[in-house]
């Protein structure tokens, strides 16, 4: 994710890292070359005149911008629904960090510790799934080497790391620590951790239909190779110029929508994920009287 102060709107005019030219820099200078071909022969392709009237590509711009603007909303709606899923994580953990500290009636505060660190570690876990990288050493300097290599075959390791936690619960329970009531709280809380599961992992295994995406796609390019033809009469050498001004709209819009449909990656314009398991992780160690972990030093201006 970008974070950056406001710059001054002159500045934004020539920023280049955390914009989407570098990705289609190459398609804009491909276009440009053939915009500068096509003024240079008036439009005309082995002694043939082709003659396109500038009129219907107005029409169908305005059509094709409306069109990008609903797959723009629906790409945006996916992140913000990742986004508002972590927000909940980072809630539901600090309740459930505040009832084991507070309303479960026990002296031993390695083991509220203990299940303060499932949840640091389950938070790790749901960051490593998502991204289909390994969670055992994370999970391994929060919960110990035995969990670790406990959850390592899992295929899914935050459902695992929340069986843990409600096998806790119920070890708890038994010992008579806290009544019924409190362990309802509990399971409810668990349950939400089990729905933020399940709502990220919708969102990761079920993308924008391909076909659509591919309609679109082709769309775009069609429109903007055919453009030059239809303005080198009225533009003239200043048609390469304004063409690759109408393409650069619309390809970056194309690029933004497909970083911003899986909110979860590693592009610069995806969720941070790393510092929100950071500040998770900061929150319930303050929570439970330890010291902070030291933030990571972020590269430059973009959170991972």
């Amino acid at each position: 994710m970008i974070i950056r102060k406001k710059e001054n709107w002159l500045r934004m005019l020539f920023i280049w890292k955390g914009s989407v030219l570098p990705q289609i820099l190459f398609r804009l200078l491909l276009l440009l070359f053939i915009s500068i071909v096509i003024v240079y022969f008036r439009g005309s392709f082995f002694n043939y005149k082709i003659q396109l009237n500038p009129g219907p590509f107005t029409l169908f711009g305005i059509a094709l911008a409306i069109f990008f603007g609903f797959r723009n909303n629906v790409s945006y709606e996916r992140f913000w629904e990742g986004r508002k899923l972590w927000g909940s994580l980072l809630n539901t953990t600090r309740s459930l960090t505040r009832q084991a500290q507070t309303l479960v009636q026990t002296e031993d505060k390695e083991e509220i510790n203990k299940f303060v660190d499932l949840l640091i570690s389950f938070t790790y876990a749901l960051k490593h799934q998502l991204r289909h990288t390994d969670a055992t050493n994370d999970i391994a300097e929060i919960s110990g080497e035995n969990l670790a290599n406990k959850l390592k075959p899992a295929t899914y390791k935050p459902a695992m790391l929340i069986k843990e936690m409600g096998l806790w619960v119920k070890k708890h329970r038994l010992k008579g620590d806290f009544d019924s009531i409190l362990t309802v709280s509990f399971d409810q809380n668990l349950s939400e951790l089990s729905n933020i599961v399940g709502g990220c992992e919708r969102i990761a295994s079920t993308p924008i239909p391909y076909t659509y995406k591919v309609l679109l796609h082709r769309t775009v390019y069609i429109y903007c190779f055919l453009l030059p033809f239809g303005f080198v009469d009225s533009l003239g050498w200043m048609m390469p110029v304004i063409v690759s001004f109408i393409a650069y709209t619309f390809v970056a819009l194309e690029a933004v929508a497909d970083e911003l449909e899986d909110p979860f990656g590693l592009e610069p314009n995806d969720l941070a994920l790393n510092s929100l398991c950071r500040t998770i992780e900061n929150t319930l160690l303050e929570l439970s009287d330890r010291d902070l972990k030291t933030p990571t030093p972020e590269k430059d201006y973009i959170l991972n």
